[in-house]
């Protein structure tokens, strides 16, 4: 009988906003895992528990949906007036491979907390009681975000009553600020245009509007597709048929905005784009059974994470939801009834969410400048994981 002993590596388990992930600080990884590459990505994956062919991530601390399929590297700061870099990945579920194409926004709640616990933040700068402003370096698409995580009696407060539409129990409130979220160093409109036609072969011609911001997102109008909106998890996600059109448009659509070359690429790359469907407010219950009315939103959307509808928004994509919103024109602002705003009250399939942002015209050209959300984070566990020894 073969052995491989078990080793251990301290790690913490955290909730960041509607997603969980596992993080490490930099320096506690082994040697061989401290820099990107082979060694890096097999570990995770182990940690995870995947690839699995049964997608069910038994043998890890994954929980068998992208929300829940994350790592978090956390490392000292590589650049001026920062406290912390911050690097995602994010790991496959059946398939070998883990995605550092873009961000978690989400985990971005819980970074903050976890980089004061982790030592990277100076003891001079988190207050006895109040506010502490951590700077962080994401370190994927090199943008800076600003989690101001509260503090009480000197350390991290974690409960609360903030109440987060997707996440069960209440908890306290971080906020996050994404300066100049345009995604990566390409213009936030890949394109040129606020709406495409986007031809996908076997569906048809669709508008679509291609944004880099938060994260790079595709987002169509859901009657065009042949849905209201209101749609839950089960209504996409049972429907094979349906997941594999929505892959095809997103493949297509990466192809559009440069991400990718040839839409065979897309099955390597599932982290980005993001692929969603928007329309105007509409009566719906939520996932919970909340009753959503037409009154308590502004837009509907749903979005698509790594294959499947996702249970309530992504961080980031909600940064790309309230940037579009923002920019008159484009399908998500004019599903919102047009016009200019500051921020967005969306409907998603657990409940509603607002964000702000801020987007301003120059030479022609659309940027953004900064979006807020509120989320909240709570440590899970922590302590070691556990891997064999010959798994990286």
């Amino acid at each position: 009988m073969s052995n491989t002993p078990q080793i251990k590596i301290p790690a913490t388990y955290m909730r960041g906003g509607t997603s969980k992930g596992v993080f490490f600080r930099l320096q506690d990884l082994p040697e061989a895992a401290q820099k990107p590459g082979e060694a890096r990505n097999k570990l995770l994956m182990r940690v995870i528990g995947s690839p699995d062919p049964y997608q069910k991530q038994i043998d890890g601390m994954g929980g068998a949906s992208s929300s829940t399929s994350k790592t978090v590297i956390l490392a000292e700061p590589t650049q001026p007036d920062h406290d912390v870099d911050y690097l995602f990945g994010q790991v496959g579920i059946d398939k070998p491979f883990v995605d550092w194409s873009g961000n978690c926004g989400n985990l971005t709640a819980a970074v903050g907390a976890f980089a004061i616990n982790g030592g990277f933040v100076a003891k001079d700068r988190i207050p006895e009681n109040g506010t502490c402003t951590v700077r962080i370096w994401q370190a994927n698409i090199k943008k800076t975000i600003v989690a101001k995580v509260p503090i009480t009696n000197g350390e991290v407060q974690e409960t609360g009553d903030f109440e987060l539409d997707g996440v069960t129990f209440p908890a306290a409130e971080v906020q996050v600020e994404f300066m100049d979220p345009a995604d990566g160093e390409g213009a936030m409109f890949p394109t040129g245009n606020l709406v495409d036609e986007l031809e996908v072969p076997g569906i048809g011609t669709l508008q679509a509007t291609m944004i880099n911001a938060g994260i790079p997102t595709i987002f169509i109008n859901a009657e065009d597709i042949g849905y209201k909106g209101t749609e839950l998890q089960d209504d996409i996600n049972s429907d094979p048929e349906a997941l594999v059109r929505f892959e095809t448009i997103r493949a297509h659509g990466a192809v559009k905005m440069g991400l990718i070359r040839h839409v065979e690429e897309a099955s390597a790359r599932q982290h980005t784009p993001k692929v969603a469907f928007v329309a105007k407010p509409q009566e719906y219950l939520s996932s919970s059974g909340k009753s959503i009315g037409v009154k308590d939103v502004d837009v509907l959307v749903r979005a698509l994470s790594m294959g499947k509808l996702h249970h309530a928004m992504m961080g980031t994509a909600a940064v790309a939801i309230a940037t579009a919103a923002a920019i008159p024109g484009t399908l998500v602002n004019e599903a919102a009834g047009g016009g200019d705003r500051t921020s967005v009250t969306f409907g998603h399939p657990s409940g509603t969410l607002q964000v702000g942002a801020e987007a301003k015209e120059v030479n022609g050209q659309w940027t953004a400048t900064k979006a807020i959300m509120s989320r909240s984070a709570r440590v899970l566990m922590e302590g070691w994981v556990r891997v064999p020894g010959d798994s990286f």
